[in-house]
């Protein structure tokens, strides 16, 4: 296993100096962000992320460009600050520890590459990716709040250096504001604004930059992205896919046609049943709720239902399902058997996007049984 990894890094480190040695998309000098007198070298390539840029200079130095969000300045361990910064940049010092973690999403892409011991300090107790739920009831993360209510004594006692929170924040900017207001560094990440599902997952190189293991991310990522590529010669399936779970109120919460998940159904050759849902909403909110009545109509002769478990209670056989609301008895999938629901884990595994879209396509193709599967089983 681990010299597959090592393999994996040193390929991707050839992959990267290959795609700058023949130009890649670097950046002009001019579209280049003028820091403190450093000079810039080069532009970290990205592939399907387009919220964050990072821009190397000499001495190690990084700049993290968030669209819409926050700047850090990544300054590498023995090197000074850089006089005359901006005040809107945010400076962390290498190496980064104690940070305060309330992104649930971001956690796997720590893991991803054996970066979890710079957190200190998480936003959730419940876990379900390997390291981090070991780490929690090992004591090793201390639980500092949820994102709209931290401990701010706790984060300040503990020597926080940086928040990294998500865009639910901007629910409750006095959290911020106040966590800034105590001296805690804090920055929003926006990786669920990525429209393409391996975005998300590229969102790995970023927290890469910040933690000074670029070569770990671009293997993480480059191994994710092969699943996809492998798939992009393939014809569709045909297969026409529901995604979706039942709230307490009975109401159906599905994902608008324009977002990831039904991107990632079509990456994998199936079809999303909704073909305009939520298109006119401005709101980057992915989800949308509708009635029962209005999922029955577009849901009943789909051929594949996936029911979200990894947001809504896990369901364990088919009459949970049905308990759900009895009109679900009378879908085409349900008759056939043919419905899949996510595990509990999925959706705080960012950095298997590719893993998880090669499952689906081994459900639409017909090539699995759920043994094989990890992300995703068979609802009996």
């Amino acid at each position: 296993m681990w010299n597959k990894r090592i393999f994996a890094i040193l390929l991707a480190l050839c992959l990267a100096l290959s795609a700058a040695s023949c130009g890649g998309a670097p950046a002009r000098q001019d579209d280049v962000p003028a820091v403190g007198g450093l000079t810039y070298t080069d532009t970290l390539p990205l592939e399907y992320a387009d919220q964050f840029a990072v821009y190397h200079y000499e001495g190690g130095y990084s700049l993290i460009e968030m669209v819409n969000s926050d700047r850090i300045l990544v300054v590498p361990r023995g090197q000074p600050v850089p006089k005359g910064l901006d005040d809107d940049i945010v400076v962390v010092q290498q190496p980064l520890q104690d940070i305060y973690l309330a992104a649930t999403s971001a956690m796997a892409l720590f893991e991803s590459i054996d970066a979890t011991d710079s957190i200190s300090f998480v936003g959730s107790k419940h876990w379900y990716t390997d390291r981090a739920a070991r780490a929690l009831e090992a004591g090793e993360f201390v639980y500092a709040g949820k994102y709209n209510a931290p401990d701010y004594e706790l984060l300040l006692n503990g020597g926080c250096q940086l928040a990294i929170e998500s865009t639910m924040i901007l629910h409750n900017p006095e959290v911020r504001e106040k966590l800034i207001e105590l001296g805690v560094k804090t920055v929003i990440e926006r990786s669920s604004y990525e429209d393409h599902p391996l975005g998300r997952t590229e969102w790995v190189k970023l927290y890469g930059a910040l933690l000074g293991r670029e070569a770990e991310a671009e293997a993480v990522f480059a191994e994710e992205a092969a699943k996809v590529k492998s798939l992009e010669s393939l014809a569709g399936t045909g297969k026409t896919v529901a995604f979706f779970y039942v709230n307490t109120a009975g109401n159906v919460v599905t994902y608008k046609t324009n977002g990831y998940v039904p991107a990632m159904i079509r990456i994998a050759g199936g079809e999303y049943i909704f073909s305009d849902l939520g298109l006119e909403e401005d709101s980057k909110l992915s989800t949308v709720n509708i009635n029962m009545e209005q999922f029955y109509a577009a849901a009943k002769d789909a051929d594949i239902i996936i029911y979200n478990c990894s947001i809504a209670s896990q369901l364990y056989t088919m009459r949970d399902l049905l308990d759900l609301s009895p009109v679900l008895e009378d879908l085409k999938a349900v008759k056939e058997g043919s419905v899949w629901c996510t595990t509990e884990s999925m959706f705080q595994q960012t950095d298997k996007m590719g893993t998880i879209i090669l499952e689906m396509n081994k459900i639409f193709t017909g090539r699995t049984d759920g043994s094989d599967l990890t992300y995703l089983f068979h609802l009996e």
